[in-house]
């Protein structure tokens, strides 16, 4: 079976789905009609941008949002059996298997970039990844530290693990991290905690605008990283992606529920090539490829 996967924030590049717009027409004319909806021209930022402008959260979330949808809808095979996407990817993933209209997927992303922006501003907060160490050994870390915001935020394959919360818990977390065995524990380039309870006015804002759109019946299960399970009831989707924002992303998790529900192929759909990197880390044995 086959399962496509999705890529969050951090995959994009300067040109990316530069060569899609040349050379597709359905492709050209839905970057334009973004460039419609978005108010501003993200293609020209995608295509020419510096790395700084494409940093930018309005733009970052978007752009790799489109690059995924984009070759999704304009790949001749594009025929998924089940359906996930790392954080962000999860919005490229309901549109991919038509739970989501591409316009109001695209809305809902530049909903919530700005909605998470404004969140990162109320709290000064960071993320941090952990490498080398059990998961329950950071989970027990991050609930020893008092006074703080840390929790456990990306479980994104065994031995490697994110962690998101106010910057003195970051930094308490990370000494305590290294203390107990952890091969590295650096903070991330991030505007902010996400997957953490200090996203909670960014959920607030982005349930209204998921509770005002449209779902339709998906053409097939998506993992969602909320609950790691296939799921394909329109109710119990909107409510998994509503609580994304405050709840961490279980990508082994749900890499390892669909292994164990039939998938042996996983299609990465985006930039970059980080997830089939996280999949095999996952499950040596699946067969890895992209777009």
């Amino acid at each position: 079976m086959k399962a496509y996967v999705f890529p969050g924030q951090g995959a994009q590049f300067s040109g990316m789905g530069k060569d899609l717009y040349e050379n597709n027409e359905e492709a050209k004319a839905l970057f334009e009609k973004a460039n419609e909806i978005l108010g501003f021209r993200i293609s020209d930022i995608m295509f020419e941008g510096t790395e700084e402008e494409l940093k930018q959260t309005k733009v970052t979330q978007p752009a790799i949002f489109l690059h995924s949808v984009i070759l999704a809808k304009t790949s001749a095979d594009f025929n998924p059996d089940m359906v996930a996407g790392h954080s962000l990817g999860e919005f490229s993933a309901l549109v991919a298997n038509g739970t989501l209209a591409f316009e109001d997927g695209l809305k809902l992303v530049y909903q919530r970039a700005m909605a998470m922006q404004e969140a990162c501003e109320i709290n000064p907060s960071g993320m941090a990844a952990i490498l080398g160490l059990e998961d329950e050994k950071v989970e027990e870390i991050c609930a020893s530290i008092e006074n703080e915001t840390v929790v456990a935020a990306n479980y994104n394959c065994p031995g490697q693990l994110v962690i998101s919360g106010t910057n003195k818990g970051i930094e308490i977390a990370c000494e305590k991290m290294k203390e107990a065995g952890a091969k590295r524990a650096l903070s991330l380039p991030v505007g902010g905690a996400f997957h953490s309870p200090l996203m909670e006015p960014a959920r607030e804002k982005l349930q209204k605008a998921i509770e005002n759109t449209v779902f339709h019946t998906p053409a097939c299960p998506v993992y969602q990283n909320v609950s790691t399970t296939g799921v394909s009831n329109v109710e119990e989707i909107k409510r998994n992606l509503i609580a994304q924002l405050t709840a961490p992303v279980k990508w082994t998790q749900s890499v390892q529920q669909m292994v164990s529900d039939g998938a042996t192929t996983f299609i990465e759909c985006g930039p970059g090539k980080v997830l089939q990197g996280l999949v095999k880390k996952i499950h040596k044995e699946a067969e890895v490829s992209s777009i």
